[in-house]
């Protein structure tokens, strides 16, 4: 049975402006420049750097913020050209001033240029006289190598893949013995299965003294004692002094674990952090700017504005015509959005690093991370009247330069954690104490999760020793016996 009825609903959605502006907002500076060179190259009302000026040019638009539904069903009889070509007012973003820096650095990312580490490898094989079955061998097994310089594959997947892809039907003992001449190759180290074939490759190839004979004996036959830090049936099973023992750790020490890593990088695109502020400290306090290529110069095309004139002047209008202003209409419309949403954008970024810097201005004034403050992103947004998803785009993409080197800005986020004194205090400040504590400790008896705790609870920090360990991992920090040195 069918039936009808009324029903009250309230619903809240962004409008699709809401939605790209929110999206603007969360675009570090270097993402931002590419949507602006984006919009550029879509919406030819829009044009970039200084508008040039005409004594006779007497038609100004007006800084409307009228919103535009590509759907929405429009004659042309019904737009007030009026509105586009008023010249009663000078638009805000005509005498809008940039007090901001130019920044006119280097924009585009450039190339490390140069030979590949594959074609290192291939160039330094040529060196060698090998059999045509042995080049293919040794070629093949170089294409093998990662970026750190392992082969991480078995002989026997490697013997498969070579019959199968390059024809080449050997048998594991031969790649066996081309492997050895790529262990010869430049940096050394390169083409081993694991760490262990790794290191002890550099230390064949070092100048023999008692060091390294003792390194090379600890890593081919107690590698499994030496990577658990087991010392002690190290001095027993090797016969040596305490001495001995540290000197040849040292020297293994100084190996190269990822011998490909230095050069392999090299021809990676080098990624740059461009900072979106930058705090200084004059006369005592704090001065915050921001990154003059987040405000660019924009402005509507003059020719639009001629299109539309020659449009109000025309008698007859054309079909033609009526279609081509509402195409200019929509143009028009997002270039000035457009323009008010960087404007927009520009504030926001600005308010909230301003509330961000002075909530943590002890910090900020002393570089020291003990100063931090407990912040979560609900104690900016009530600070700035914002919602939270509003300041938590701003926090997750965007650097500052400050005195102290270019931080990521979640990262003066933090929960707070009472202390003894029932004070909140940041879990930032907790990690830095139990970092300085780690770095101060007696590294041949390294404290552990617990005796951590206790120190802790001594400086007035009463936390659980679970949380200590989770503090720790945060830290990238190993447990004790990984910390222990001889």
């Amino acid at each position: 049975m069918l039936k009808q009825h009324l029903q009250f609903k309230l619903s809240q959605k962004l409008s699709p402006q809401q939605i790209q502006l929110m999206k603007l907002i969360q675009l570090p500076t270097q993402a931002f420049e590419q949507r602006i060179k984006q919009e550029l190259e879509e919406n030819p009302a829009l044009e970039g750097g200084k508008e040039e000026k005409e004594n006779d040019f007497d038609a100004e638009f007006e800084n409307s913020t009228d919103d535009f539904d590509d759907n929405e069903s429009i004659n042309a009889d019904d737009i007030n050209v009026d509105e586009y070509l008023s010249d009663d007012e000078i638009p805000d973003y005509r005498t809008q001033a940039n007090n901001y820096s130019s920044d006119d650095d280097e924009k585009s990312i450039p190339y490390a240029a140069g030979t590949s580490f594959t074609q290192h490898l291939v160039n330094q094989l040529n060196t060698y006289r090998l059999s045509d079955e042995e080049r293919d061998i040794a070629e093949f097994l170089v294409g093998s190598v990662d970026e750190s310089g392992y082969i991480r594959r078995s002989l026997s997947d490697i013997m498969d893949d070579l019959a199968f892809t390059q024809n080449v039907y050997t048998t594991e003992d031969k790649i066996e013995n081309v492997l050895k001449i790529v262990h010869q190759l430049d940096p050394a180290g390169v083409g081993a299965r694991n760490l262990q074939e790794c290191l002890s490759i550099q230390l064949h190839r070092k100048e023999k003294t008692a060091d390294t004979d003792l390194a090379t004996t600890i890593i081919d036959n107690a590698f499994d004692a030496f990577t658990k830090k087991h010392y002690k049936k190290l001095l027993q099973k090797f016969d040596v002094s305490e001495i001995q023992l540290k000197d040849a750790i040292t020297e293994i020490e100084h190996l190269n674990p990822k011998p490909g890593g230095s050069y392999a990088g090299n021809n990676r695109i080098v990624e740059h952090v461009v900072p979106d502020f930058a705090i200084k400290i004059v006369d005592g306090e704090l001065e915050l700017t921001l990154n003059g290529r987040n405000a660019p110069e924009l402005h509507v095309s003059r020719e639009y504005n001629n299109m539309l004139k020659g449009y109000k002047d025309a008698k007859d209008k054309s079909k033609s015509q009526k279609d081509a202003v509402l195409f200019i209409k929509q143009k028009l419309d997002a270039a000035k959005w457009f323009i008010e949403a960087i404007k927009q954008r520009q504030q926001t970024l600005f308010v909230t690093m301003s509330a961000i810097m002075h909530y943590q201005k002890d910090y900020f004034l002393t570089g020291d991370e003990r100063q931090l403050k407990p912040m979560i992103l609900k104690d900016i947004a009530d600070e700035i009247d914002m919602d939270v998803s509003t300041v938590s785009r701003v926090a997750n993409s965007k650097y500052v330069d400050t005195p102290y080197g270019t931080k990521l800005i979640k990262e003066f986020f933090s929960e707070s954690m009472k202390n003894d004194q029932g004070e909140d205090v940041s879990t930032r400040e907790i990690k830095k104490i139990l970092e300085t504590v780690i770095e101060e400790e007696n590294k041949k008896k390294p404290l552990t999760d617990e005796a951590l705790a206790k120190i802790l609870k001594e400086k007035g920090y009463p936390i659980a020793r679970r949380t200590v360990a989770k503090y720790r991992e945060q830290l990238d920090v190993p447990v004790a016996r990984l910390r222990k040195k001889i």
